[in-house]
């Protein structure tokens, strides 16, 4: 792995750092990510609630909010049509709740993953109007889905579409379009998730009446799909998490609560939750039920007012949670298998293809995921059924994964994405054909140095600098993701202090020194390296430091980015 390290003014660093009482490393990090002015620095470092954007900015909103305030005003059936994953379903909550609390006669439709496939259906649509609907609203989705928005309009039906992804060259047919990404719209922030677009909107319908406590308890479900989402935690998207997290210490409904118990969470912790804890411990809950199930399980764990039904839901989504873990961890384990009975064939690659009878359409993209992250490799995922093909796939910095696909276009029956990630269908009997052009396509793109994996590390530091200052200004950074990454630190010329233990035969702890100080360092998937570790070699580290919350009591710990023995 290759540390790659920034171009540091330390004189700017150790000025600006004087300027806003941070310590000269923080200082360096906020000049890196574009945060060299004082007005910039104090939005980001103190976000405050009255920073959001007006929501009548965004195109569309007045007609949007009129014509459901229309619709309300006379009794008219709304449907909101929603997604899968976990963006998708806490925008349909975040919406219903809104629309039900001014009295909107409000239903549901959200696709099962398997029988319907993403996006929107006419079929659904029709369904729609003969149940006697007049409003269509879809959430987190809609903004390519012109045979579904034309059939409304044929029908009848009005089509308000909120959505995130990027249009396609022509706009759907639709009443009003809620896109900060169309074209046409001047809406300052165009990175909002598809329950922060559906939150603008709450914005826009209940104007003066949204209290300050009524604004919280919607923070808290949109910060989960912001997060979830994988957005730039940036402008407006700061904001929500900033402060929807920190309000999950007192979670907002009885779903959340019971949520958080499962992950076994302790949401009164000092800073609430953790933007990591929602990525890897709440949103993977919350989307099993969407991958191996029906997703409508989530919409009534966020709605209901019931402790002992919430209770029920949120054991009923960790069951499959980790269901979807154990079909996970075979699938992977029958890649890897593959990979190392057969080295020769995979030696020189530069893309990864895998195909199977029977895997499972729900997780074949977190398969994908981790075969990209092991092998460092653009990697697709395939799950035979019926002679159909279902292929998802997942790449690495650097190289834009749907421009790749596009040039084996022909194959496919039906595709899409964007530069990490993408899916598709196509006839089975093409998973050959396939393999062979998506390796052309990549070595195309790719040079052999690509295929290294880079570590960007944010600054060098002793550990004689890794003092109370420096943990307390540290957190002020928080909530990390896209666009505001956790720091990356390295350490050079430490000791080890004694031999590394592996933990559940997956994870590496080692005790390490510096600058007359010890600390605890965590490497996850590391066991593999104990071997090569020893008590009094002497190691470069790079690292992230982490809060431990355990019994009310906070500490710091290393976790292990990669470390060199020297």
């Amino acid at each position: 792995m290759r540390w790659r390290f920034p171009a540091v003014n330390f004189e700017s660093a150790e000025r600006w750092g004087a300027a806003l009482a941070l310590p000269p490393k923080i200082a360096q990090i906020l000049i890196q990510r574009g945060l060299g002015d004082s007005a910039s620095a104090a939005k980001f470092l103190c976000p405050d609630l009255s920073d959001f954007h007006d929501p009548l900015l965004m195109a569309d909103m007045a007609a949007a909010v009129g014509r459901l305030r229309r619709a309300i005003e006379a009794r008219e059936k709304i449907l909101i049509y929603g997604d899968y994953d976990v963006d998708g379903t806490v925008a349909v909550v975040v919406l219903k709740t809104a629309l039900e609390s001014l009295g909107g006669l409000v239903s549901v439709h959200v696709p099962h993953r398997m029988t319907d496939g993403y996006g929107m259906r006419a079929t659904a649509i029709e369904e729609a109007a003969a149940e006697g609907h007049r409003v269509v609203v879809s959430v987190d989705t809609g903004i390519r889905e012109h045979e579904a928005v034309a059939r409304a309009r044929t029908l009848g039906l009005d089509c308000i579409i909120t959505d995130h992804h990027l249009p396609g060259p022509d706009l759907p047919p639709a009443f009003a379009i809620l896109d900060p990404r169309r074209g046409d719209c001047l809406y300052p922030d165009k990175n909002l998730s598809g329950a922060g677009v559906a939150f603008k909107l709450v914005q826009g319908l209940l104007g003066e009446s949204l209290s300050a406590s009524l604004l919280g308890s919607y923070l808290q479900l949109v910060a989960v799909g912001t997060v979830a989402d994988v957005v730039p935690l940036v402008g407006e998207n700061r904001i929500i998490a900033r402060f929807g997290l920190e309000g999950m210490k007192e979670p907002a409904s009885p779903g959340l609560k019971a949520l958080l118990g499962v992950a076994g969470l302790n949401a009164r912790q000092p800073a609430g939750v953790s933007s990591g804890q929602v990525a890897f411990r709440i949103a993977p809950r919350l989307n099993a039920a969407g991958r191996m199930q029906d997703a409508r399980d989530v919409i009534e764990l966020l709605t209901t007012p019931r402790a002992e039904r919430a209770a029920e839901l949120a054991q009923r989504l960790d069951l499959l949670n980790r269901e979807r873990q154990e079909v996970q961890d075979t699938m992977l384990a029958e890649i890897v298998a593959r990979v190392d009975r057969e080295p020769e064939k995979f030696a020189g690659r530069y893309s990864l293809v895998f195909s199977a009878e029977g895997w499972h359409r729900g997780v074949i993209g977190i398969v994908a995921q981790r075969v990209a992250e092991r092998y460092y490799r653009p990697a697709v995922v395939i799950g035979l059924e019926n002679g159909t093909a279902h292929g998802s796939g997942r790449s690495i910095p650097g190289f834009h994964l749907l421009d790749a696909l596009t040039e084996c276009g022909s194959l496919f029956e039906r595709y899409g994405g964007h530069a990490q990630a993408a899916g598709f269908s196509m006839h089975a009997t093409s998973v050959g054909e396939l393999e062979q052009r998506f390796e052309d396509s990549c070595r195309r793109r790719l040079r052999a140095e690509d295929l290294e994996p880079v570590l960007h590390v944010d600054a060098e530091v002793s550990f004689a600098e890794l003092d109370a200052g420096m943990l307390r200004s540290l957190a002020k950074l928080e909530p990390h993701g896209v666009g505001n990454p956790k720091p990356v630190f390295a350490a050079r010329g430490l000791r080890v202090v004694e031999s590394p233990r592996v933990l559940k035969e997956k994870h590496l702890k080692l005790r390490v020194a510096g600058d007359g100080r010890v600390w605890e360092a965590l490497g996850w998937n590391w066991a593999d390296r104990a071997p090569d570790i020893h008590r009094d070699d002497h190691a470069d580290l790079a690292f992230q430091l982490d809060e431990d919350h355990f019994q009310g009591v906070t500490s710091w710990r290393l976790t292990i980015k990669d470390l060199r023995i020297i």
